[in-house]
């Protein structure tokens, strides 16, 4: 089984840095995207991104992977002589983040790190009365980093599962180990892998 890994790279798709991520199997790709890219160049960005990430973390030439994309459904990736690996997707102004999980499903958000006027409001509605509690106690220097990783686990945490956002219920079943990723730049982020 392939170490964890975090591959970043550079607006051009060139490679920033890469450092070991503490799960086996797991591999997170980030990629910086210019002011004024498209949704799709973005998609296109990533996409490339963690072709070259891939083929390299496995030792795989580049037309070993293959993505599948249909409007309204998460992506899927597929690796040549592998199961079909769990890949989530997450978008953010300026920056993308991708996660590929060799040993089944998984789940990824990021989020800018900013004052969200109406949180409280926001996060009655999305992240449930226990998590607007928990906020509504903090501080207000350090509350929009919490709403963020709040949000984020929320998200990824219904990726998991396969589950779209919608006004909060308490739903059965989220299952998972979330963890959260070091981005730095504001952002927060996070990824929900299946219980081991």
């Amino acid at each position: 089984m392939s170490l964890g890994a975090i591959w970043a790279f550079d607006e051009d798709g060139r490679l920033a840095f890469r450092k070991p991520f503490p799960y086996d199997g797991i591999l997170l790709v980030s990629c910086a995207i210019r002011a004024g890219t498209t949704r799709a160049e973005a998609r296109d960005s990533i996409r490339s991104c963690v072709r070259n990430a891939v083929t390299h973390w496995l030792g795989l030439p580049a037309e070993a992977i293959t993505f599948i994309s249909a409007p309204g459904v998460a992506p899927r990736l597929l690796i040549d002589r592998l199961s079909e690996p769990g890949f989530s997707i997450s978008h953010e102004a300026g920056f993308s983040l991708a996660a590929v999980n060799l040993r089944g499903a998984v789940g990824v958000d990021v989020m800018q790190v900013q004052a969200v006027p109406d949180w409280h409001v926001v996060a009655q509605d999305y992240l449930g009365a226990d998590v607007a509690s928990v906020l509504s106690g903090m501080p207000d220097s350090s509350r929009p980093v919490a709403f963020a990783k709040a949000w984020c686990r929320r998200e990824a945490f219904l990726k998991l599962h396969g589950l779209a956002l919608e006004e909060w219920t308490a739903v059965d079943g989220l299952q998972g180990v979330g963890a959260e990723v070091e981005l730095g730049d504001g952002l927060v982020g996070v990824v929900a892998l299946s219980p081991v």
